[in-house]
C-alpha cells in the first residue's frame, strides 16, 4: 500500500514537472514571437520618416498578435490638453480624420498620458470615460480599446491606440505587448514629427525667400512718401498713432493714392518690422484660387494641386498682411476671413488640421464698403472687424501743393534710371500740372513724368502739357487750385452737405434728404464722383 502511494506521488510529481515544462516552453515561444515582432518593427522602421508609414507598418505587424479594427497615433498638446490625430489605420473611416483635434479630458488617452501606463478596457464604459469623443467612438461601433503612452527622452509625446468592435477582443497581455511596441516606435514617431516640422520650416523659408526677392524688386518704400501738405501730414500722424499697436487698419481712398506706401509705413513703424510684410491683391486673383492663395492647400486638394502650398496668412505669421482691394473678396469666402481675424486660426484647403497664425492685418480698398454692406454684397460683421482704425488717403486733387515736390522726385528717379541729366522744370509746366485734376492720382502723375523724361533731350524737363486730358483749373500765385467743372461743382456740393450732416447719408436730416435724392441714387453718385466720406 505504501509503495502504491509512493508511485502515485511520483507520478503526480512527474505530471507537474511536465506541466511546468510545457508552460515554460509556451512562455519561451511567446517571448520568442514577441522578440521577432519587435525585431520586424525595428527593421521596418529603420529608415521611415513618414508618420502614416510608421503606423501602417506597425499596424500590419501588430495584426498577427493583437486583433484590431482600428489603430491610431495621437500627438499630445499639454498646454491645451488635447490630442491631434497624426496617423490612422481605419479602413472603414469610422469616426475620425487625420489632422483632427480632440480634447483629452475624460478619455482613455488622457489616462494613459497622465499615468504613463497602458489603459486596457475589454468593455468600453461611457460612465468611466464621459467624453463626447469617447461617445462618438462608441456610436461608431467601438467596444474595446487599448491605449498606451508614447514616451521619448522621458517625455510623453502622444499615444498609440487600438480598438475593436467586439467586447473582450484583446487576449491577456495585450496591453504589455502594445506597450513594448509603443516603446519601440516612440523614437520613430518623434523623429517623424521633427522631420515634418523641418520640412514645413524649409517650405516656409523657401516661400519667404521667394517673396522677399519680389519685395526687393518692389518700387516703393517708406522713404518714398513725398509731400508736406496738411492732408498728407494728417494721414502720417494717424500712421504714427496706430502703427505700434496690432490693431486692424482699413485704408480707403481712390486708386493710385498710395495705399500700399501707407501700409508699408505702418509695418515699418510697428513691432513686427523685423518680419515680412506680405501683400495680396484680391482683385488680381481668380475667385476659384483666392482661398488657396489666402489659406494655402494640401497636395491633391483640387486639380493641379501637385504639392502643398503655404498661404499668405501662414506666410505672414508674426508679420503683417496687406490685403489690397478687400472689397473684391467673394461673399462666400468672407466668413472664413472673419474667422481667421477673430480666432487667428484656419484650415488649409483640403485639410482638417487647424493652423494658428499671428498676423496683423491691413486692408485697403477704393470701394465704399459701407455701401456694399447696405447692398448686402459685403458682410457687415467683417466690415466692422476691418474698420477698427480707418485711414482715408486723400486724392492728389486735395493736396495740389504736393505736386511740385512729387514732380521733382519722379523726375530725379526716372532720369537716373535712364542715365539722363535733368536739372530744371519750367515754372509754367508746374503750374499746368497743379491745375490738372489727376483722376489717376499719384500713379497717373508718375507715369506722366516718366513719359516726359523719355521725351526730354536736354537738361530741362519737357512736359507734354497737351496730353493732359479733361480740364485744367486756373491757378493764382499762392492759391490752391480750384476746379470749375460741373462735375467738380457737384462733387464739392455733395461733400459740403455731407460735412454738414456729420457724414450721415440716410434718415431724417441726412444728406440724401437735404439733397432731395433717394439714398441709393446718392450713394451711386458718390461712388461715381469718388466720394468716400466717413
Amino acid at each position: 500500500m505504501g509503495l502504491l502511494l509512493t508511485n502515485l506521488h511520483l507520478e503526480g510529481l512527474v505530471n507537474q514537472c511536465y506541466k511546468v515544462s510545457g508552460l515554460a516552453m509556451a512562455q519561451a515561444s511567446n517571448d520568442k514571437e514577441q522578440l521577432k515582432m519587435l525585431l520586424d518593427i525595428s527593421n521596418a522602421l529603420s529608415a521611415v520618416l513618414d508618420l502614416k508609414d510608421v503606423l501602417t507598418i506597425t499596424s500590419s505587424i501588430l495584426r498577427g498578435n493583437i486583433s484590431h479594427k482600428y489603430a491610431g497615433i495621437g500627438l499630445y498638446d499639454p498646454e491645451l490638453n488635447r490630442f491631434r490625430i497624426l496617423a490612422l489605420d481605419d479602413p472603414n473611416k469610422t469616426f475620425q480624420e487625420e489632422g483632427q483635434f480632440f480634447p483629452a479630458e475624460n478619455t482613455p488617452d488622457e489616462l494613459a498620458i497622465k499615468t504613463r501606463k497602458p489603459v486596457l478596457r475589454q468593455r468600453l464604459d461611457l460612465a468611466e470615460f464621459p467624453s463626447p469623443f469617447v461617445k462618438l467612438a462608441y456610436e461608431a461601433g467601438l467596444r474595446s480599446v487599448c491605449v498606451v503612452p508614447l514616451v521619448s527622452r522621458d517625455k510623453p509625446i502622444g499615444i498609440l491606440s487600438v480598438a475593436n468592435t467586439i467586447e473582450g477582443a484583446f487576449p491577456p497581455g495585450s496591453d504589455e505587448t502594445l506597450q513594448l511596441i509603443a516603446n519601440q516606435i516612440a523614437g520613430a514617431v518623434d523623429s517623424a514629427i521633427k522631420f515634418d516640422e523641418i520640412e514645413k520650416l524649409k517650405n516656409r523659408l523657401a516661400s519667404e525667400k521667394l517673396y522677399l526677392e519680389e519685395e526687393i524688386q518692389s518700387e516703393y518704400n517708406f522713404e518714398e512718401i513725398v509731400g508736406n501738405s496738411p492732408a498728407l501730414k494728417t494721414v502720417l500722424r494717424q500712421v504714427e498713432t496706430v502703427a505700434p499697436t496690432d490693431a486692424c487698419v482699413l485704408l480707403f481712398g481712390e486708386t493710385g493714392t498710395g495705399k500700399e506706401l501707407i501700409a508699408r509705413a505702418i509695418h515699418n513703424l510697428s513691432k513686427r518690422r523685423e518680419r515680412t510684410l506680405v501683400k495680396l491683391n484680391c482683385a488680381a486673383i481668380p475667385t476659384g484660387l483666392l482661398e488657396s492663395e489666402l489659406f494655402g492647400h494640401e497636395k491633391g486638394a483640387f486639380t493641379g494641386a501637385i504639392a502643398p502650398r503655404v498661404g499668405r496668412f501662414e506666410l505672414a505669421n508674426k508679420g503683417t498682411l496687406l490685403l489690397d482691394e478687400i472689397g473684391d473678396i467673394p461673399l462666400e469666402l468672407q466668413p472664413k476671413l472673419l474667422r481667421v481675424l477673430q480666432e487667428s486660426e484656419f484650415e488649409r484647403l483640403g485639410s482638417s488640421r487647424t493652423v494658428r497664425s499671428d498676423v496683423r492685418l491691413i486692408a485697403a480698398t477704393n470701394r465704399d464698403l459701407q455701401a456694399m454692406v447696405d447692398e448686402r454684397t459685403f458682410r457687415s460683421d467683417l466690415y466692422y472687424r476691418l474698420n477698427v482704425f480707418p485711414i482715408r488717403i486723400p486724392p492728389l486733387r486735395e493736396r495740389p501743393e504736393d505736386i511740385p515736390l512729387l514732380t521733382g522726385y519722379f523726375t530725379k528717379k526716372h532720369a537716373g534710371r535712364m542715365s539722363k541729366r535733368i536739372t530744371s522744370i519750367p515754372r509754367e509746366s508746374l503750374k499746368a500740372l497743379c491745375s490738372y485734376d489727376f483722376p489717376g492720382n499719384v500713379r497717373e502723375l508718375e507715369n506722366f513724368i516718366e513719359r516726359a523724361v523719355i521725351l526730354t533731350r536736354g537738361d530741362e524737363l519737357r512736359i507734354p502739357i497737351s496730353e493732359l486730358r479733361h480740364f485744367q483749373r486756373p491757378v493764382a500765385e499762392g492759391q490752391v487750385p480750384v476746379d470749375h467743372s460741373l462735375e467738380a461743382i457737384e462733387r464739392n456740393h455733395i461733400v459740403e452737405v455731407l460735412r454738414s450732416t456729420g457724414g450721415r447719408i440716410a434718415g431724417a436730416g441726412g444728406a440724401a434728404q437735404l439733397l432731395g435724392l433717394p439714398v441709393s441714387t446718392l450713394r451711386n453718385r458718390m461712388k461715381r464722383l469718388g466720394i468716400l466720406f466717413r
